[in-house]
């Protein structure tokens, strides 16, 4: 197929496509770049092998949208565009709303006037909320607790009202747990502005002495060692994930809704000292006060993901952990290193 990927020069973006390329897709990435590098496109020209086509557009300008949509012969999109941080997020909520919601209302209206009627969106568990109990089911209760997590319900609210008034329009919706890890090369991996807002990115940083210590939220938590407890995902397996979306799309004609994460729960003192296993460094911490919207414990149930798609998640965080410290370790200071 040939896939469009907006917001493919981030984090996620980045891996999926060059998950998308080894299965052969014939990619167009779009960004507007304000929340990543351009030399991700370098990086991934070395890992693909071949040069990729990059367009410098930003989902709010609704000409620019359209007219790349109308252009090129799409076959489908895959929408990673969006700002991601929850503390940030109650900072600049309007910040959010117009990024968020308004690109994502201007890339459905030229999708649907270009007559590309195929896109996988890339959601989070943040729609859950505080959840009534774990592992989160796909029929859970919605309801958000920041601005962030309310632009992602209301982007999917607006691809399942098209899908509803337009029944050829097909989309399938990935909610993410907790993406880590990066590629194998460690020429991708994560590279958060300022302070890290996720855990695994600040681990790093402190491993590799850009930070002195790690502030872990609440040590008297109802869990296995009094920490927060979470279901991290290794990347690799979410761009996998994206591609089967796509398949599964092509495939059935029908959209769906599901989970992404690997079923399991893992403490924030277990993912230290994982990544010290890893990296053969210390990460110093101290405990802090819990932060409020905090919450015991998050996991997945990706039971629908596997039998819709086919898929399940295949690293564990040993995995994350070594692949995010050869990211970390070869790119210090990430895309700001020299090559």
């Amino acid at each position: 197929m040939r896939i469009l990927v907006f917001g493919g020069t981030g984090y996620i973006g980045s891996h999926t496509c060059v998950e998308l390329a080894a299965r052969g897709h014939d990619l167009v990435v779009a960004d507007n770049l304000c929340n990543s590098s351009p030399r991700v496109l370098e990086r991934l020209q070395a890992i693909t092998g071949a040069p990729v086509a990059f367009r410098n557009v930003d989902l709010r300008d609704r000409a620019a949208t359209e007219g790349l949509l109308s252009g090129d012969g799409f076959d489908a999109v895959v929408h990673f565009a969006a700002l991601k941080s929850v503390g940030e997020s109650c900072e600049r909520p309007l910040d959010y709303f117009d990024n968020n919601i308004s690109g994502t209302l201007n890339l459905l209206q030229a999708m649907r006037s270009a007559g590309v009627r195929r896109l996988v969106f890339s959601s989070s568990a943040t729609v859950y909320g505080d959840p009534d109990r774990v592992p989160v089911t796909e029929d859970a209760p919605l309801r958000v607790t920041n601005p962030y997590g309310r632009t992602k319900l209301v982007m999917e609210q607006l691809i399942g009202d098209l899908c509803t008034a337009d029944p050829g329009f097909q989309a399938g919706i990935l909610r993410y747990f907790n993406p880590a890890g990066a590629h194998a090369s460690g020429l991708i991996g994560e590279d958060p502005a300022g302070i890290p807002n996720n855990l695994m990115p600040y681990i790093c940083q402190v491993a590799v002495g850009r930070r002195a210590k790690l502030s872990v939220f609440g040590g008297d938590w109802p869990t296995v060692d009094g920490t927060g407890v979470r279901d991290y995902i290794h990347v690799l397996d979410l761009a996998r994930a994206h591609a089967d979306a796509l398949d599964t799309l092509e495939r059935t004609g029908a959209g769906f809704t599901v989970n992404l994460g690997t079923g399991t729960g893992v403490s924030v003192l277990q993912l230290v000292q994982a990544f010290e296993r890893a990296s053969g460094r210390p990460v110093p911490y101290e405990i802090v006060d819990r932060r409020a919207g905090d919450v015991a414990e998050v996991y997945a149930d990706p039971a629908q993901a596997q039998a819709l798609l086919g898929w399940r998640a295949q690293l564990d965080v040993d995995a994350m952990c070594r692949d995010a410290w050869r990211w970390q370790s070869m790119n210090p200071t990430g895309y700001a290193d020299p090559d």
